[in-house]
């Protein structure tokens, strides 16, 4: 586009070199269509080529994959720009009678100053008439109601269930950062709505992939509004047209059938090695060693709390000094079919030790004695007397000697010995619970002995003394929660600000009480737990089941320390999509 011209007049003098000639008004205009091979809205095409000419240079901005085309094309048109062209080639036959439509959005800009040609949508037909029926809606995760971006939305024609799994969709739109969405050109008819995070760009419902569906059927139609308007003695007739469904609803979830395979293996001390899964597996898996009798026997098994990780301590001197450790896992895999089956592996699992001198060795070796087993404890100044006191090990443990260990209240200087009891959290010994009688307001000191704890490749703790004070009862706050209506299968959950669960609860008829609050900022969800499991289930495609409905309190709610707060809740009152507070709802394309 050529700049506007400007008058230039002789200059006597010293020349302003930092000032060179001006031109005219930047171009904030973007390109234009001259012509078209096949015209927009043309009829009867049988061409599979289409260039449209602009009236300056362009360019296709960003990646292609951002041109929505419908019906969707298993292998995509090649679309590219071409001087002032914009050329078009479908690869696939063009189907009969059927409208086709090339959404650019902002694709096409100027060479210049990247102006796009906006919101520019191309469409024709290969039958008599043009398809001109148009859906809208929006898209929210199921789970948090935060929209969602670029996902698909399409309508199958075909209303059975499996036709998601095996066939493309008949027309698509894709989800703006509003999660809003609109499917444009469609043909009369009942139709299933789906959305899709089509990761493998197939427009086919791959399990693993975020999904949504709309229990009923969609019937898009044109609604008109006839309005009179009087005016003297005139009378104007203004006839609108609006096209519906229009505020269609999607949920987005990840169906709880999750691909479970064996990821890897790791080594990076003698000692310990790490299988680490792609899912949580139901059951500890089974190990034996080729060169190893019993190795169950020399080996303990520590699984995560997601039981997706295990690790294994090895016990036996010998075996650990091995360089590498034959072993055949059973453990349980899915199929193509997403069913779980018993898997077995080979496995070899080698330790490579660093190189370094034997002087460096005596070191470190030295060093290791010196500090001893490095255990933990979680007391501290500011301790809640309702959480539980741990003693942390790093390594399995083999032995505690009780009696080696002590537990004191402390007045200004003065200890005073207490009962308490000690017992294990987990199966290999790894944190150990202290129980006693806590106060409020009160100090207590925790002193564990010199050799109190020894791990199974005998490693002793040195002296250890851990100080705790627990809390005021006055630091916390008590808040009750009346939901109307109320129904005793919704989950209340607080939520802190950056929209974590940090509590929560059951409702109860006669108010929902959350105790021990902190002071601060909290936002509250409520879920309805309709199987009753006590956690927030997701939904399943083949059995046509959405997941659990989730609601979200429109406020914020400010605790203040030693108050007792009450919140009434009329969860339906608000509109779904205007319930979340801004404070905490993410835009789509920040993630969850």
């Amino acid at each position: 586009m050529a700049l506007a011209g400007s008058m230039v007049l002789p200059l006597t003098g010293c020349a302003n070199r930092g000032v060179g000639p001006q031109g005219g008004p930047k171009d904030t205009l973007g390109p234009v269509v001259a012509k078209m091979t096949v015209p927009n809205g043309a009829r009867n095409v049988k061409s599979q080529e289409m260039v449209i000419q602009m009236n300056e240079y362009v360019q296709i901005a960003g990646a292609s994959d951002q041109i929505l085309v419908s019906p969707p094309q298993q292998r995509p048109p090649e679309i590219k720009a071409v001087g002032k062209k914009i050329e078009i080639e479908f690869k696939e036959p063009l189907k009969d009678s059927t409208t086709y439509t090339i959404e650019f959005g902002n694709q096409i800009v100027d060479n210049n100053e990247r102006n796009p040609l906006k919101d520019y949508t191309y469409s024709f037909s290969t039958g008599d008439q043009i398809d001109s029926l148009e859906v809208y809606g929006t898209l929210i995760n199921a789970e948090d109601l935060n929209p969602v971006s670029g996902v698909v939305v399409g309508l199958h024609q075909l209303l059975d269930d499996s036709a998601v799994y095996t066939l493309p969709f008949t027309r698509i739109g894709r989800t703006d950062k509003e999660g809003a969405f609109s499917i444009h050109n469609v043909k009369e008819g009942t139709y299933r709505l789906y959305g899709l995070m089509d990761q493998s760009r197939d427009y086919v419902f791959q399990p693993g992939e975020q999904v949504a569906f709309l229990d009923e059927t969609v019937t898009p139609y044109i609604h008109t509004e006839v309005i009179r308007d009087t005016v003297g003695d005139s009378v104007t007739t203004l006839e609108y047209f609006y096209y519906e469904p229009s505020h269609l609803l999607l949920k987005l979830f990840t169906e709880d059938y999750q691909r479970h395979y064996f990821q890897r293996l790791l080594r990076k001390e003698a000692e310990r090695i790490q299988l680490i899964f792609s899912a949580p597996q139901p059951s500890v898996p089974q190990l034996t060693a080729t060169e190893i009798a019993d190795f169950a026997l020399h080996s303990s098994i520590e699984a995560s709390p997601s039981m997706d990780t295990f690790t294994v301590w090895l016990k036996d001197s010998m075996v650990i000094k091995m360089d590498s450790i034959r072993l055949a896992m059973k453990y349980m895999k899915t199929d193509s079919l997403m069913q779980l089956y018993e898997q077995t592996d080979s496995l070899l699992a080698v330790y490579r030790a660093p190189m370094m001198s034997e002087r460096t060795k005596k070191a470190l070796a030295q060093k290791k004695e010196k500090m001893g087993l490095g255990i933990a404890c979680n007391g501290n100044s500011r301790w809640n007397y309702f959480d539980t006191l741990l003693i942390t090990l790093p390594t399995p443990l083999a032995h505690v000697e009780k009696d080696s260990i002590h537990l004191f209240s402390k007045q200004d200087t003065i200890l005073t010995p207490m009962e308490m009891q000690l017992e294990k959290q987990d199966s290999l010994g790894r944190k150990l619970r202290v129980m006693a009688p806590w106060k409020p307001t009160k100090s207590y000191v925790l002193r564990v002995d010199s050799g109190a704890i020894e791990d199974i490749y005998g490693q002793v703790n040195k002296k250890n003394e851990y100080t705790l004070q627990v809390r005021s009862m006055e630091d916390y706050a008590t808040m009750t929660v009346y939901l109307t209506p109320y129904t005793s299968k919704a989950m209340i959950q607080l939520l802190n600000s950056q929209d974590k669960p940090v509590r929560e609860q059951r409702a109860e008829e006669k108010g929902t009480q959350f105790t021990h609050l902190e002071a601060g900022t909290y936002y509250m969800r409520v879920y309805i737990d309709e199987n009753g499991d006590g956690k927030w289930t997701t939904g399943d495609v083949k059995r046509h089941r959405q997941p659990e409905q989730v609601y979200y309190f429109p406020k914020k709610l400010t605790i203040r320390a030693n108050w007792e707060f009450e919140e009434h809740w009329d969860w339906q009152a608000i509109e779904l999509l205007k319930q979340k507070p801004a404070a905490i709802r993410k835009d789509a394309g920040e993630g969850k």
